[in-house]
């Protein structure tokens, strides 16, 4: 049977992290930028096989959605119309994630929800559309207790790594890796769509043709279904997505000519949408999940150790906590005491985005280099909420309403 391959591609850059590229190293931030306009260029007239599942942070989405970084890199990349080329339906399927690209299940899960909402509203305003069917979570942190939050927000199907699948209903291994599954947790059940790890593996670092393709049949072969094949990355991190000469990158060296393999009868694989996918073959049997990330270059992905191994970063782990319970006080206490004052409102909204922007995976993936970024907004956003308590003072001596700003 052929098998139908899903690319997914992970796109992501910390808040302010190409700007300061831009200054500090000009080479690098173009690389990126060059990679991103890279994606949608290399599919112009591919409308017909080319099928990419993107995922892209709400932090990359505001830097290129910004007026004064657009006039910035203009004459590097027109991220105007990157944009537009990206609401291409027959190319592109857009996976919802998280605003600020945290690791979900080691953030407060009062947190959650927020990070999930402000990426939509910002996405259904670029990309024109109300709904996204898949979610890809941040680092492909993932844990059972999602799966009712992800329902909430309207996901149909949720990305998850090979790794950490366990089958409940009785099934080998080819179509427990290689077919859509059901999770169920608390009431509420959910697509599972199953990363293959090794196969990524080699997305990313740069494989040949023929041996993807061979590999891919082999890994299949024993399939008595439609096998769904998925293999997820980066998008534009690393010299195979980012180099920048002709046939020497994965669009040029790899995807355009399995294209023409396919157009030819000669792949064994056909590139698919999972929406697609779902609709015609559906998911079956079900599986359980378990607490985990995707792997690094130096970890497997399960205890989520690259963001929990050090005291600093355990510390960092302790401070969302507090911080998050704090600020939930105060605005239980504005609703009730002050809910119509604009300067309550204002410096709690900045205790809010301050806490999610902290919250971001990479303050704590490169060991303890970044946990001061991290800190720095924790501490930005405890004096926000000094300053709500002030007001919240106010607001009680004198009986309640709107205080003076």
């Amino acid at each position: 049977m052929p098998a139908h391959h899903a690319l997914v591609l992970n796109l992501h850059q910390p808040a302010g992290n190409l700007e300061h590229l831009l200054e500090h190293a000009a080479w690098e931030a173009k690389e990126i930028l060059f990679a991103l306009d890279r994606i949608p260029r290399a599919l112009w007239g591919q409308e017909d096989l080319a099928r990419v599942h993107l995922s892209l942070s709400g932090t990359l989405l505001e830097t290129l959605s910004a007026p004064d970084f657009q006039e910035r890199v203009y004459g590097i990349v027109d991220c105007g119309k990157l944009l537009w080329h990206l609401q291409n339906t027959e190319l592109f399927e857009i996976l919802g994630t998280g605003y600020y690209h945290p690791v979900l299940p080691l953030i407060p899960p009062a947190d959650r929800p927020e990070h999930l909402r402000r990426w939509q509203a910002l996405a259904r305003h670029l990309f024109w559309r109300e709904r996204f069917a898949g979610f890809w979570p941040p680092e492909m942190g993932f844990s059972m207790e999602l799966i009712p939050l992800l329902k909430h927000f309207g996901y149909r199907y949720v990305l998850v790594d090979s790794a950490h699948v366990e089958p409940v209903t009785p099934m080998d291994w080819p179509e427990l890796r290689y077919r859509p599954h059901i999770a169920r947790h608390k009431g509420e059940e959910i697509v599972i769509v199953v990363r293959d790890r090794e196969l990524s593996d080699a997305q990313e670092s740069g494989m040949e043709l023929d041996w993807f393709l061979a590999e891919v049949a082999d890994r299949t072969r024993w399939c008595s279904f439609e096998p769904l094949v998925t293999t997820a990355t980066d998008g534009e991190n690393g010299g195979w997505f980012r180099n920048v000469t002709e046939g020497a990158n994965y669009w040029s060296a790899f995807y355009l000519p399995m294209l023409e393999r396919v157009r030819e009868g000669s792949a064994g694989v056909r590139p698919t949408s999972i929406s697609d996918y779902l609709d015609r073959w559906g998911a079956h049997g079900e599986v359980h999940v378990g607490t985990g990330a995707w792997n690094t270059g130096w970890h497997h992905g399960r205890g989520f150790t690259q963001w929990t191994g050090s005291d600093a970063q355990k510390r960092m782990l302790a401070r969302y906590a507090d911080v998050s319970a704090r600020l939930r006080t105060s605005v239980r206490q504005g609703a009730a005491e002050a809910p119509d004052d604009p300067a309550l409102i204002g410096v709690l909204e900045e205790a809010r985005w301050r806490l999610l922007r902290a919250e971001t995976s990479c303050n704590l993936f490169w060991g303890e280099a970044w946990v001061g970024r991290a800190a720095a907004d924790l501490d930005a956003a405890e004096a926000a909420l000094k300053e709500a308590e002030r007001h919240l003072h106010v607001a009680s001596q004198s009986g309640g309403g709107n205080t003076p700003g």
